[in-house]
């Protein structure tokens, strides 16, 4: 509450006036002396005392007011994560989600000046030429990505992932009023926790694009590896919402190799992270006609459906 400005004859009456308006008592009052005033004499050039005051909160407006602050501070912890939900999420599916991506082409860079024409013509034994920079980088590349074994966790430790994600879950649902029951489901087969909550107004925990729901999954991740000795991968999802966002990529795919195929043109498509550009490249790799690399930097990597070059 702010400081409210009283004004009487002398500071007494002042308290007063502040008391009955307020409707409190003196003693629940934070009181500032302006001006304690002045008689003045035969009552010319007299002032009038000036007060400010401030009602203090008893303790059970003060857990309010607490309960308040935390419920804010925590959505404004969620929009924040939202914002940069394309970079820490990006980062936590690194180059993983990418390895299904055949190498991107690469354009070689225009050597700076003119080449004279007896430098052009003059060749160099073959044991001195260079490998040629600008044929290799387009060839595609695949990565082999190892696979490393999946961690053989204990039933304690599983039970202890479960505990820290709920607990954790359960205090950021609570701030922003919202009520869920979660099931957790431990993936024995690639180590994963599985999270799926069920509630009204599940919409709000999505987003735009699934980004409020990929920031909540980052900071659960952070909060469960936080106590565990190998990597845990978590995954949050409500109302089907992975598989539905997998099914409306794939047939965004299909829809644009066929309209390249029709028209000719590349079609560059929206920013996206690295799992959802994933399923963008699986969807099309079968097609004969068209193929896809992906272009820009994080957050803004996008990609790139084009004909395949006969």
């Amino acid at each position: 509450m702010d400081y409210i400005e009283f004004s009487a004859k002398t500071v007494e009456d002042a308290i007063t006036k502040a008391c009955l308006e307020l409707a409190v008592s003196s003693d629940r009052l934070e009181i500032q002396i302006i001006s304690e005033g002045s008689s003045g004499f035969l009552g010319f050039g007299s002032k009038p005392a000036v007060i400010k005051v401030k009602k203090l909160l008893d303790e059970e407006e003060m857990a309010l007011l607490e309960l308040e602050k935390e419920k804010e501070a925590a959505k404004e912890a969620v929009k924040a994560a939202e914002k940069a939900a394309e970079e820490t999420v990006n980062v936590r599916y690194s180059e993983e989600a990418e390895n299904v991506r055949y190498a991107e082409e690469a354009k070689p860079e225009k050597p700076a000046g003119k080449k004279s024409k007896n430098r052009k013509n003059k060749k160099r034994p073959k044991a001195d030429r260079k490998p040629d920079v600008a044929k290799e980088a387009v060839k595609p590349v695949k990565k082999e990505r190892k696979e490393e074994p999946v961690p053989v966790r204990t039933e304690e430790e599983i039970a202890v992932m479960k505990a820290d994600a709920k607990d954790f879950l359960e205090k950021v649902f609570a701030a922003m009023e919202i009520e869920a029951e979660f099931v957790f489901e431990y993936n024995e087969t690639d180590g994963s926790l599985n999270i799926d909550f069920e509630g009204d107004d599940m919409g709000v925990l999505i987003g735009k694009r699934g980004q409020t729901l990929d920031s909540l999954q980052y900071l659960t991740s952070l909060v469960v590896n936080k106590n565990s000795k190998d990597h845990v991968r978590v995954k949050l999802d409500t109302e089907d919402y992975r598989k539905r966002r997998k099914e409306t990529l794939e047939n965004l795919a299909k829809n644009i190799a066929s309209k390249v195929k029709k028209t000719g043109k590349s079609v560059v498509l929206e920013p996206m992270n690295p799992y959802e550009r994933r399923i963008i490249h699986s969807a099309i790799q079968p097609n004969k006609y068209v193929e896809t690399y992906s272009e820009g930097n994080e957050p803004y990597r996008h990609v790139v459906v084009t004909l395949k070059k006969q």
